[in-house]
């Protein structure tokens, strides 16, 4: 079984080790954001916020933030997907 890296260049490597990085930190900036607050999902502290269990400011603000997060996530996962298909 070959090794997955061996036809990338070095610069592909950086690129793709990167993005990895990248979404590992997100993910756990958003981990972070969130249980600061007890919540599972940007909707449990929105719902916080609705029932008065969270204060309205900061807690709509991290509700943003962690919406944020959860889209460059995103924008990066799809980065590395086409990436990696381009390789």
């Amino acid at each position: 079984m070959s090794n997955f890296y061996d036809n990338l260049s070095p610069e592909d490597i950086q690129i793709l080790d990167s993005l990895s990085k990248l979404l590992i930190e997100l993910r756990e900036s958003r981990y972070a954001l969130l249980a600061h607050y007890g919540a599972t999902s940007e909707e449990d502290i929105l719902a916080g916020i609705r029932n008065g269990k969270i204060d309205e400011h900061p807690g709509y603000e991290a509700y943003l933030g962690a919406k944020g997060i959860q889209a460059t996530r995103e924008t990066v996962r799809q980065r590395l997907r086409d990436y990696m298909l381009e390789k």
